[in-house]
């Protein structure tokens, strides 16, 4: 049994479309017998340890400051080790990283359902507001990276890269409607590509900034942390703890919750409402003058050439051609977590062991069952459901699963998750160079677009229902 091989939307679990482009490689084994593993494992242990010891820094802007959390020195230290020129990390080992990152993503919904069962009461009364606030997620990209990526003439390509965040279910919604050689497909790729270099930094940025200025309900901050990426959310929703400490158990649970719900919507939303509602806009703006028909090519200056969108494409979609049994995912995961844990309570605990133990269970029990039913029951509904069961009013073990589970700092699991994710992002640099300067912007603003205008949204339902 191997690992999950995708971070990107862990939410995600509607019905989709087959991925295009997509390529099974032959497989490479990786175990503890083999010594470039363990190469892997000394980076994730060292580096996740030292940005740990690092710990936050707290830079003043004005009447706001924004806080750079260890995960920040853990995902760039990881990036700069697996991507710098002199001796980048091997490919075989940042794909072994990919594998362990899909379990490590896991790891963290079993840590987050750890907090949904105590504060079950807090989310049926927010729910009005939970549903609510999720119009900020679907509509925000639309409505303010979609102008700024037809102001910079993006092209059709703007389509694509602003009717969502994008991460892996709109290659398949936006191939389906256009076609894998298309400007909007194009779009598609070059957000994916930038969100998932950029994605946690920009968000973990810009959810401490807003936390600082002291406008925003921090549950509503915890809402819009849910955008649909699994790094993301735990990017912003640790500034936000980080920020409000004693609130930390409802920020997790309202931002793992939010996440799960722009995960399911997302799907048939994206299809039926904002993928075309973003095609619309786009002919508006553009005077229907640059729209593209499906399949068609855009003439849009310094655009890639089909050919290089399939290339990139391939890379981005194909499996990982590394294997790391799920055992051995689990007991890097397990150790790098215990010693980060260790360092951030500032002293050791056999319950940081057993918390590991439970939440490992989960995760594999979680994958198994998702294999026995082929994909139908996803392993992160499984892992979440369950670990909420356990630790809500009507388990009779709830007091013992929150007593273990506290021991583990929810940022430390954060720091060990995205040093494992800098370390497989190697790879995609080079793909950020050939899909151009543009998605930079546009994708800075799609992304904070969606976390701020859910957060706006929350706010007014929480306060419309108490």
């Amino acid at each position: 049994m191997t690992a999950p091989t995708h971070e990107g939307n862990v939410a995600s679990t509607g019905p989709q479309s087959p991925r295009p482009l997509q390529k099974t490689a032959s497989a490479i084994a990786l175990g503890f017998r083999s010594p470039r593993l363990w190469i892997l494992i000394a980076l994730v242990v060292a580096i996740s340890a030292g940005a740990q010891a690092i710990g936050p820094i707290v830079i003043p802007l004005g009447i706001a400051s924004v806080t750079l959390l260890p995960m920040i020195w853990g995902i760039t230290a990881g990036a700069v080790v697996s991507g710098q020129r002199l001796k980048p990390l091997p490919i075989d080992l940042q794909q072994a990283a990919t594998v362990i990152m899909g379990v490590a993503v896991l790891f963290l919904c079993a840590r987050l359902s750890f907090t949904i069962g105590p504060n079950i009461p807090l989310l049926l009364q927010a729910g009005p507001a939970l549903l609510l606030q999720e119009v900020g997620h679907l509509f925000g990209t639309i409505a303010l990276a979609l102008p700024l990526a037809v102001l910079l003439r993006m092209g059709p390509a703007t389509v694509g890269a602003t009717f969502s965040i994008d991460r892996e279910g709109s290659f398949a919604m936006v191939s389906e409607r256009y076609g894998s050689d298309s400007p909007q497909y194009r779009g598609v790729l070059s957000m994916y590509v930038f969100g998932t270099i950029f994605g946690a930094i920009i968000v973990s940025l810009i959810a401490s900034l807003a936390a600082s200025l002291g406008i925003f309900d921090p549950l509503a901050l915890a809402m819009g942390a849910g955008v649909g990426s699994g790094s993301m959310m735990a990017a912003a929703a640790s500034v936000i703890v980080s920020a409000h400490p004693d609130m930390q158990d409802q920020v997790l649970a309202l931002a793992a919750t939010s996440n799960l719900i722009t995960g399911v919507l997302g799907v048939y939303i994206g299809v039926w409402v904002s993928l075309p509602l973003a095609d619309r806009f786009y002919k508006i703006l553009t005077r229907n003058k640059d729209a593209a028909l499906p399949g068609r090519r855009s003439k849009t200056k310094g655009a890639m050439p089909t050919a290089a969108v399939k290339t990139v494409a391939e890379t981005v979609l194909e499996k990982p051609n590394v294997r790391v049994p799920l055992w051995v995912s689990l007991l890097i995961i397990g150790f790098a977590g215990i010693v980060v844990a260790t360092i951030a309570a500032k002293g050791f605990s056999w319950e940081m062991v057993v918390a590991y133990l439970v939440m490992g269970a989960l995760v594999a029990g979680g994958i198994a069952l998702a294999r026995v039913t082929r994909g139908k029951v996803p392993a992160i509904i499984v892992v979440m459901t369950v670990g909420a069961f356990l630790t809500s009013p009507v388990s009779p073990v709830a007091g013992w699963f929150t007593t273990v589970s506290d021991t583990i700092d929810f940022l430390s699991l954060i720091t060990v998750m995205l040093t494992i994710a800098g370390l497989s992002l190697g790879k995609d640099l080079p793909m950020l160079k050939s899909i151009g300067w543009k998605i930079i912007p546009v994708g800075t603003v799609a992304i904070a677009a969606s976390f701020i205008l859910s957060a706006v949204v929350a706010e007014f339902a929480l306060g419309l229902w108490g």
